[in-house]
């Protein structure tokens, strides 16, 4: 059975009502049919977004959750929240967070398991820095990541998510893992799945991060376990992102 890629796109720290105007309108009707696509704008901007894809088949959803569902956590956003503005998916753990607000990877796990509880798609991102990959400790840093979120979420939890292998030092840096680079780690990242669990190891998709840009899109696409893209800079823009999304193969 052919793969069926999901880009998605990250706008991280950037927006306003016009350019979400600007953007999904350039977005609306012009994404292929083949491919899936999400993105996950500022939490201002979520219901907004959710009401100007309405009809196009693009999901929407946020870049955070607490691991809370109410209470005296100011600033948090619930999973409940999320839904209740028409959100579908969730990233935890985006390098950002890890990094800015000193996440730890099972903290990481605990909002995986607030957001599958109200029924939203987590996107777990996983990532080494430089100093980790020529240290020679991606895949121990990658997939420690990994089996800490499986500690708290369970194996038929990552079961109903989505993984992200984003490396820092390729996040708008310009720098971007070769296409074997990145398809070595998105290949262990599926083999410690599948030594839990070789059925949900074949359908999860692992996405891939870190400078994504139509130019070396389809490269990256062509490798057998990158099932898509976490775009982030290139998706601010419709042309830039529809390139991305254009790339992806076409299969019968």
């Amino acid at each position: 059975m052919a793969r069926r890629l999901l880009i998605a796109g990250n706008w991280k720290l950037n927006g306003s009502f016009s350019m979400v105007d600007d953007l999904l309108g350039g977005l609306a009707g012009n994404v292929p049919e083949s491919v899936d696509c999400a993105v996950f704008p500022p939490a201002p901007y979520i219901k907004y977004a959710v009401e100007r894809l309405d009809g196009t088949g693009i999901a929407c959803g946020s870049q955070d959750v607490s691991e809370h569902d109410a209470g005296a956590h100011t600033g948090e956003l619930s999973g409940a929240m999320v839904v209740d503005a028409g959100g579908t998916h969730t990233l935890c753990g985006h390098s950002e967070r890890r990094a800015d607000h000193l996440e730890s990877s099972e903290m990481i796990g605990r909002k995986m398991v607030a957001a599958l509880r109200h029924g939203l798609t987590p996107v777990l991102c996983v990532g080494e820095t430089l100093e980790e990959r020529e240290a020679g400790d991606t895949e121990t840093v990658v997939l420690g990541q990994l089996e800490a979120a499986i500690g708290e979420i369970g194996i038929e939890g990552l079961g109903q998510s989505i993984v992200a292998y984003e490396p820092v030092w390729a996040i708008g840096t310009g720098r971007t893992a070769t296409p074997d680079q990145a398809q070595a780690v998105h290949a262990a990242i599926r083999s410690k799945i599948a030594a839990a669990d070789a059925t949900i190891a074949g359908r999860i998709r692992i996405l891939y991060g870190g400078s994504v840009k139509g130019s070396n899109a389809a490269e990256l696409f062509g490798q057998p376990d990158i099932d898509g893209a976490l775009v982030g800079g290139a998706s601010l823009e419709a042309d830039s992102f529809l390139a991305i999304c254009r790339a992806v193969p076409v299969t019968e």
